[in-house]
């Protein structure tokens, strides 16, 4: 694999010197005061170059092959301009730019997000790229070919519950924004993409920072943060119809609709969608509905942008796994056979956003909202105790029934409300935002009996335990960029964020969970950012996160002991280089942890781990990235991460069920981080054939992960190598403006694998036993689908 990655450097690397020859320069200014703008963005369309204009509006694009180019400049509060340009010769241009008639949506998303020159790990996903996966799978699984990533279904297929892991990072360590609104669930820190399906029918962008980041809202980047952009303002009016249908039943069905900009001030979108799938394991199906809308006020200092998207889910339960010993006899076994075991959740949002371009050089945002969510999982019991729900037991003549089968739900009701604010100063060299977000959520957990054998003294919905989860989060942060020279700039980073958080009353085992935490953190970030050349950067930076334990954490933690918060110390360097034909990102990684909470194996009725802090921990690696222009209609992405991810000085603890029921415990020394594979490999090889045809062959390979912290091989899931085509074809006619055609086959080798898996040992009378659920993929598979654009 290192020779196969260092061939194709030095084929890139050749092309370029065979072919790069001329250079373009200019400067770029505002058009009716003249003003320099620095930090324009200049962009070769169709290739892999691109600047910033430095500090006196200069820009420089070097190692151009002799042809025809088309340049794209743009500027935020500025119209962005596109110019066909013909080389010959190295050539000067220069770009007078128009202020916009209004204020833009983009400027909702820049207090969370590193740009051009910050000298952070990210990947920026474009709308496109988003269009072209969007069937109906979760959005983890359309940003998967992204460096460092792992994905997984619990119906196997992407529809659903999905999870997503960055860097070997689990997603309750992963930040997610919605436009600068923190989408993770305050209490478990979890993100569930499957309460707001679709939601990729309404996303513009997505950009993903890899370790800690800049500041941000929200739970803690503990590893990455994802931060999602819906829907900018579309100038024209349009409609579109789009339908998926697939394996395993699978079906989707939206609808968008947009006013575009109305008297040049007012603009309104919409989206209706409905996912259906039976899964690939047995009775995990899905019923997915979602809405979004968007209205907005755009003049030409201000905008006011109301935005509200919904989802409704209703999944059969797959959160198990399948036991290790079944897997090649029954691979889609599914332990849950209630017929309504299933998983009911609906969760609401409100955004509205307000933006101020209070001069050139200076921009307020500020925004509030409230998320809802409600809903509950039903199960049936048997053989439960009626003390265990707070009943009494039934006497029956002389004989007391202490034992019943029942149907349990445990619901959750709980809202989520805060604001978020920034203050944007640009000029000249400096770059920079003070911003920040108070939130307040509140949790209600509680569990209702609607149905039992023997009915005891409760009554219809008997409630048997009920608590509150309420956490207070507030966070500001100030961030800064220097330009000290053309080439060098430095960054710095400070964030403060105070958490209350207390839970009160009764968990479903009936323990008393009454408890309150206090948290104030610093989160410091330093780096440096230098431009070798016009094609050429690096960078480094040295960032700290701290994270409070969540509610699991807490409430399943052993009597008498009290999860700690963790530490992270992140250290990045980065190297970049792009020209016409070729881009190449590498990237050094150390995340050195303390108090990390790690799994112990063990899972609890919903399927979370239990964690226990480690003292000493880290994630070490190298991320490389490239794309080459092998012809001008054949491309290649590639990206891999050579990783070394490590517990020091672990002990393992494994339950004994046999008197004196005291703990078994072995010193194991170094051993590898649960579900963080040392070597992960994304590939895109995209022709096109012939105009508006593409064919891709997308590649994924995960080497071995272990399912606990033992570094056991009989406790992992093997290595895969996956390979999915994808065929797209476009026709514009004279009705419609243009038809999309697009089939997916996945699995196209009908690999068997598992993606993710979980296990709990113990011994019992001398013996050891093993429970466990892995999470089988399906096999080859395929999605079809239909979008018309009017």
């Amino acid at each position: 694999m290192k020779k196969s990655i260092c061939t194709m450097v030095f084929v890139a690397l050749s092309a370029i010197t065979g072919f790069s020859q001329f250079s373009i320069e200019g400067i770029i200014t505002d058009k009716v005061s003249s003003e320099l703008l620095p930090g324009a963005h200049i962009i070769i369309v169709n290739s892999y170059q691109s600047t910033i204009s430095n500090t006196n509006g200069e820009y420089i694009i070097k190692n151009l092959k002799k042809g025809d180019y088309s340049v794209r400049v743009s500027y935020i509060g500025y119209q962005t301009i596109e110019k066909e340009v013909k080389i010959s010769k190295d050539t000067s241009i220069n770009f007078n730019m128009q202020t916009k008639s209004i204020l833009g949506d983009e400027i909702i998303i820049r207090a969370t997000r590193a740009d051009a020159k910050a000298p952070m790990t990210y990947t920026y996903v474009s709308q496109e790229e988003i269009q072209d996966k969007n069937l109906g799978q979760d959005l983890p699984y359309i940003i998967e070919t992204t460096p460092s990533t792992v994905v997984t279904s619990d119906a196997g297929t992407g529809i659903g519950y999905t999870n997503i892991r960055i860097r070997g990072t689990d997603i309750t360590r992963i930040n997610v924004t919605i436009n600068g609104i923190p989408y993770n669930d305050p209490e478990s820190h979890g993100v569930f993409f499957v309460d707001i399906p679709d939601i990729a029918s309404s996303i513009e962008n997505i950009q993903i920072q890899r370790g800690v980041g800049t500041s941000t809202n929200g739970a803690a980047a503990f590893g990455a943060s994802i931060n999602i952009q819906t829907l900018q303002l579309q100038p024209d009016p349009y409609a579109e119809i789009n339908s998926v249908v697939g394996s395993f039943n699978t079906f989707k069905n939206s609808i968008s609709i947009g006013t575009g900009l109305i008297n040049g001030k007012w603009s309104f979108d919409g989206r209706l969608s409905k996912i259906t799938s039976d899964g690939y394991i047995d009775r995990a199906f899905s019923d997915l509905k979602s809405f979004y809308i968007a209205g907005g006020f755009y003049g030409e200092k201000s905008t006011l942008k109301l935005v509200a998207f919904s989802g409704k889910e209703k999944t059969y339960q797959a959160w198990y796994g399948v036991p290790k010993d079944s897997l090649k006899s029954n691979r889609t076994y599914n332990p849950c056979t209630y017929e309504n075991e299933t998983d009911n959740y609906q969760q609401d949002h409100y955004q509205l956003h307000y933006s101020k371009e209070i001069s050139k050089h200076l921009y307020l945002t500020t925004s509030l909202f409230y998320i809802h969510g409600e809903g509950y999982y039903e199960q049936f019991k048997d053989d439960r105790k009626f003390a265990d729900y707070q009943l009494n037991d039934v006497i029956i003549g002389n004989d007391t029934i202490t034992e019943t089968d029942l149907i349990q739900q445990k619901w959750l009701d709980n809202d989520f409300y805060g604001l978020t604010f920034s203050l944007n100063y640009r000029y000249k060299k400096i770059n920079s935002i003070v911003g920040g977000a108070w939130n307040n959520y509140e949790g209600e957990h509680f569990g209702k009996v609607i149905w039992a054998r023997f009915a005891s003294n409760g009554n219809i919905n008997h409630q048997w335990y009920n608590n509150d989860g309420n956490k207070k989060d507030f966070n500001i942060f100030a961030k800064i960029s220097y330009q000290i020279t053309d080439k060098l700039s430095i960054y710095g980073d400070l964030q403060y964020r105070k958490i209350n958080f207390s839970i009160d009353g009764i968990h479903d085992d009936l323990r008393d969970l009454t408890q309150t935490h206090n948290f104030n953190f610093l989160n410091p970030k330093v780096g440096i950012f230098y431009d070798i050349n016009s094609n050429q950067n690096t960078y480094f930076s040295f960032a700290v996160s701290n994270r409070e334990p969540n509610r699991s954490n807490y409430r399943d933690a052993d009597k008498g002991y009290q999860p700690q918060p963790e530490k992270l110390y992140d250290y990045e360097l980065g190297y970049n280089l792009k020209t016409s034909l070729f881009a190449f990102e590498t990237n050094l990684f150390y995340m050195q942890y303390k108090d990390q909470l790690v799994l112990t194996g063990e899972i609890n009725d919903v399927g979370a781990p239990i964690m226990t802090n480690v003292p000493e921990s880290y994630r070490a690696g190298i991320e490389l990235a490239a794309g080459l222009i092998i012809f001008p209609r054949l491309k290649w992405n590639f990206n891999t991460t050579f990783s070394s991810n490590k517990i020091k000085n672990f002990t393992e603890y494994v339950d004994n069920w046999s008197p004196p029921y005291e703990q078994v415990t072995r010193e194991l020394g170094n051993t590898d981080l649960s579900l963080s594979p040392n070597l992960i490999i994304g590939s895109i090889i995209d022709w096109e054939p012939v105009d508006n045809l593409s064919l891709k062959l997308i590649s994924k390979y995960v080497s071995r992960q272990y399912i606990d912290n033992t570094s056991d091989k009989n406790r992992s899931l093997d290595p895969y190598f996956v390979n999915d085509v994808s065929i797209i074809y476009s026709i514009k006619t004279t009705f419609i403006k243009e038809i999309g055609l697009t089939l997916m086959v996945n699995n196209i080798f009908n690999v068997e694998y598992e993606s993710f898996a979980w296990v709990y040992r113990y011994y019992y009378n001398g013996k050891h036993h093993v429970i466990d659920g892995y999470f089988p993929q399906a096999g080859i598979n395929f999605l079809t689908g239909v979008n018309l654009k009017f």
